[in-house]
């Protein structure tokens, strides 16, 4: 799974990396991006690529509670094509959420001890996210989850699933407006490789989803 994960860098190094041309509102970092929390995402409109603010944790269009979000931070991409909350999302409403590391945690004997994950040559990258828009009443709600697969090479030893990072040449075609089947959307991620991984251990201070500052990210001596 993807539970946690950062967005540090420079607003203009993003927008000239995912080639926006209006810039980012209310942009801000963060050491510790965690559920039920606004994420950086980036969609096509038809026009233009935009880049704003979703929840994380998707609340289907359909959905009688809210709070169903929290439950849906993440998407299986082997199955999403035919569940019925993922599967006319992943036809027409894809999108890109922004990162430049995540935390996942390894287990030991006796622990679970969290990593910082990093792409050894890019310094932002993109999640395959899909996103939804909930409305109830006076209340409307854009919402997104992160999709995943099994781990394999470098991952497995730390987890055995992970969030699926978009190659850079597949990211405007991720989000290009043209509707697929949702099956056709499920093969072309299998063709997606990895990126080249790095990773090094931090402090459990990052487990805290409150703690956001520079101690997240900091190596174990």
């Amino acid at each position: 799974m993807c539970g946690r994960y950062t967005l540090l860098g420079d607003q203009l190094e993003l927008l000239d990396e995912f080639a926006l041309e209006q810039p980012i509102d209310d942009f801000h970092e963060s050491y510790n991006v965690a559920p039920g929390q606004q994420v950086l995402a980036i969609i096509h409109d038809g026009k233009r690529k935009r880049a704003g603010y979703l929840r994380w944790g998707l609340v289907p269009s359909w959905a009688d509670d809210p709070k169903i979000g929290y439950k849906m931070i993440n998407a299986r991409s082997e199955t999403a094509h035919v569940k019925p909350s993922f599967k006319q999302l992943m036809a027409k409403r894809r999108c890109l959420i922004i990162a430049d590391s995540f935390y996942e945690w390894k287990q030991t004997d006796k622990e679970k001890n969290p990593q910082r994950i990093q792409v050894a040559d890019r310094k932002f990258f993109a999640f395959a996210g899909l996103w939804d828009k909930w409305t109830q009443g006076d209340e409307t709600l854009f919402t997104c989850t992160i999709l995943t697969k099994d781990s394999h090479g470098f991952m497995k030893d730390i987890h055995h699933r992970m969030p699926i990072i978009l190659p850079k040449h597949a990211e405007d075609e991720w989000i290009q407006p043209v509707q697929f089947a949702p099956s056709q959307v499920s093969e072309l991620l299998k063709q997606f490789e990895d990126p080249t991984f790095t990773a090094y251990p931090v402090s459990t201070y990052v487990n805290t989803a409150k703690n956001n500052d520079q101690q997240c990210i900091a190596a174990l001596a």
